[in-house]
């Protein structure tokens, strides 16, 4: 076979967003650098993020170096620092779909979906991006995991939907954006409680279970 035979992939490159820059006021505040399992909040939802088949993961952040600096480590670590890339949300108080709304301006313009995931979900199973990522069969797909009847993050975007996320608003997120999806959206059932797992206050800590596997940090 010669190389202009060679058949091209019809996969589309994925990237992900990871939402950071809300102010944990529930929690009481400083919520991503809270401590689970021996790591700050944050480091566990950034090595979630980048265990999914995404070629970089945008990551939005408030004005917090310290939490900078946790992910900047965090990436390191895993040897991905280059697929890390820091959007600061500079009015990150008037909602999550602000910030979701400025890491979604960040993307490229050759991304063919995107994961949404939060930063203070830090116990996604590492196999459920790979499947909600199979699931994406079509750009005007949005592709959502369900556990246990209840359907939960990250949320996979084809890129159909890239603009869209570029002009949210408010404190809603991209629940709108699901809503209005009707036969587009497409439900992956897995066996994973992470994905329902958010913190939320501090006694929600407790039931971060203990990581295993690829999950686990290098020390």
């Amino acid at each position: 076979m010669t190389q202009s035979d060679t058949p091209v992939s019809d996969v589309p490159v994925l990237d992900a967003l990871l939402l950071m820059a809300g102010r944990g006021v529930r929690f009481g505040g400083d919520k991503l650098l809270a401590d689970v399992n021996g790591e700050p909040l944050a480091s566990w939802a950034l090595w979630t993020a980048l265990a999914a088949p995404a070629r970089r993961v945008f990551a939005a952040v408030a004005d917090d170096p310290r939490l900078v600096l946790v992910l900047e480590n965090a990436a390191a670590r895993r040897g991905a620092s280059d697929r890390l890339v820091l959007v600061p949300v500079s009015n990150a108080a008037d909602g999550m779909g602000v910030s979701l709304r400025t890491a979604a301006a960040a993307l490229p313009g050759d991304t063919g979906g995107v994961f949404v995931f939060l930063g203070d979900m830090p116990a996604i199973a590492p196999g459920t991006p790979a499947r909600l990522a199979a699931a994406l069969d079509r750009p005007d797909a949005i592709v959502v995991p369900v556990h246990a009847g209840r359907r939960g993050h990250p949320v996979l975007f084809g890129a159909d939907w890239v603009a869209a996320l570029q002009t949210l608003s408010g404190d809603e997120g991209a629940r709108g954006l699901l809503a209005e999806a009707g036969s587009c959206l497409v439900a992956v059932e897995v066996e994973d409680p992470g994905i329902l797992l958010d913190v939320d206050r501090p006694d929600d800590l407790a039931r971060v279970p203990s990581p295993t596997g690829a999950s686990a940090p290098d020390r």
